[in-house]
């Protein structure tokens, strides 16, 4: 194997790793939001652990976060807009990604 082969199979694995740890931290933001919004909608305990999953697995119905920003605009209504809602999952992203750093 040469140099090149090295450094190659080495940017892959990194990329791998990237991506890997942005979906974790992406599906951790939304579990956090679910939780946020589950607290706004008076939801406490198991109620709200099912909640905050179902915001996560709302994620996966199309590419970036606007699924989710549908899904929570439309449960919380007037308790928090759109706008709001995009603000807190960039908050809950930082939130997430240093609660993974400090994980592994």
């Amino acid at each position: 194997m040469t140099t090149f082969d090295d450094r190659e199979h080495a940017f892959e694995a990194k990329f791998a790793h990237d991506a890997d740890m942005q979906f974790r931290a992406e599906a951790r933001r939304n579990k956090l939001a679910g939780l946020w919004a589950a607290g706004l909608l008076g939801k406490t305990g198991d109620e709200a652990n099912d909640y905050a999953m179902s915001v996560v697995s709302a994620d996966f119905e199309e590419a970036g976060s606007e699924d989710v920003v549908r899904r929570l605009a439309t449960d919380l209504g007037a308790k928090a807009g759109a706008d709001e809602i995009r603000a807190k999952l960039g908050e809950l992203l930082a939130v997430a990604k240093a609660q993974l750093m400090t994980e592994n």
